[in-house]
């Protein structure tokens, strides 16, 4: 069997593979601009030396483009991390960073916001989509540690938590959203972009970081995890502070991704196993090349879902799950294979 390639080259080559794809990614659209001129944009707004380009051009890169692409990036290194830790912690392949219910949860309070108006105009939507998620998390986590604090009971709780709101979401906007306004929060349940803000990418970067971080100084742990909790046990873990400081951890940056952008599905299920297959399972290198990865898939995707209908953009969840379906439908097959022997 081949060794797996050593961390530090993957992550040099995913770090300038990702920096070429958001430098390309921004100039693809309607307005004709080249990477040397987004570099100028760029190093302009940083301090050094003049762009040399019209206001409004100057705006599409700096405004538009970029915070945009970024946060792409940000959501699907998030995801791929949350993807990558939750289907180690809860040994289900198939497990994803929505498995807990935190999607639906944000779905509900955004809703709320702009449907009912609930906050009185001073709660956003990704406010109110933020706390949402973090209801939904803390009704799953109590319900979890009230029948047990077993994984299999967490994941039964997020699936009633997101029934739950699901139903609540479903509810509110057949009797009380118009037309209009129902078309407004179909597409961002879909999950999109369009909307992305430097304050979106500076507090979901962040998160993303300290999450990371966090999961990264338990990434021993989450390789003990792989042979099962009396393992891991007998391994010297503290499985249920383990547990309970990474569900919590990946719960916070999904709700923080999730209230940016929405929810984009299947980025956390799909692309924590083709990342797999270039580092091997140790999560030491496992996570920060999800992290790349993930990152890089977003970028190119959302780049297509903006563009190959134009001017008539496509929610950035409807591509990862046309693309995501398929790459499931092999995931189940392969996790059935392996089951049946």
């Amino acid at each position: 069997m081949r060794a797996a390639p050593r961390g530090p080259l993957l992550w040099t080559a995913g770090a300038v593979a990702l920096a070429v794809s958001v430098a390309i990614a921004i100039t693809i659209g309607p307005a004709d601009l080249t990477v040397p001129e987004v570099g100028r944009v760029v190093a302009a707004h940083l301090g050094f030396g003049a762009a040399d380009l019209t206001p409004i051009r100057d705006g599409i890169v700096w405004e538009l483009r970029l915070p945009r692409t970024l946060l792409a990036a940000v959501c699907g290194a998030g995801l791929a991390v949350c993807g990558a830790v939750m289907q180690s912690l809860l040994r289900n392949p198939l497990a994803d960073p929505f498995v807990l219910g935190v999607s639906s949860g944000a779905s509900t309070g955004a809703v709320l916001v702009v449907v009912l108006g609930f906050g009185g105009g001073v709660l956003s939507v990704s406010g109110g989509a933020f706390a949402g998620a973090i209801l939904s998390f803390g009704l799953v986590l109590l319900l979890g540690l009230r029948v047990g604090g077993s994984t299999d009971r967490v994941v039964l709780s997020g699936v009633a938590a997101m029934q739950l709101f699901s139903a609540l979401t479903s509810f509110i906007v057949l009797t009380s959203a118009d037309a209009e306004t129902t078309r407004g929060v179909l597409f961002w349940l879909l999950g999109s972009l369009s909307g992305a803000t430097w304050t979106d990418v500076r507090v979901c970067a962040a998160v993303l970081a300290v999450v990371l971080l966090i999961c990264l100084s338990n990434a021993r742990d989450l390789d003990a995890f792989a042979f099962g909790q009396d393992a891991a046990v007998a391994l010297g873990v503290r499985v249920a502070r383990t547990r309970i400081v990474l569900l919590c951890a990946t719960a916070l940056l999904t709700a923080a991704l999730v209230s940016a952008a929405g929810a984009i599905g299947f980025v956390g299920l799909v692309l924590p196993h083709a990342t797999r297959a270039l580092t091997g399972p140790g999560h030491l290198r496992l996570l920060p090349v999800s992290a790349l990865t993930g990152a890089i898939f977003l970028v190119w995707v959302d780049t297509a879902a903006r563009t190959a209908l134009d001017p008539q953009e496509v929610p950035v969840g409807v591509v990862t799950s046309l693309i995501g379906v398929p790459a499931f439908v092999i995931i189940l097959h392969r996790t059935s294979r392996r089951g049946a022997r």
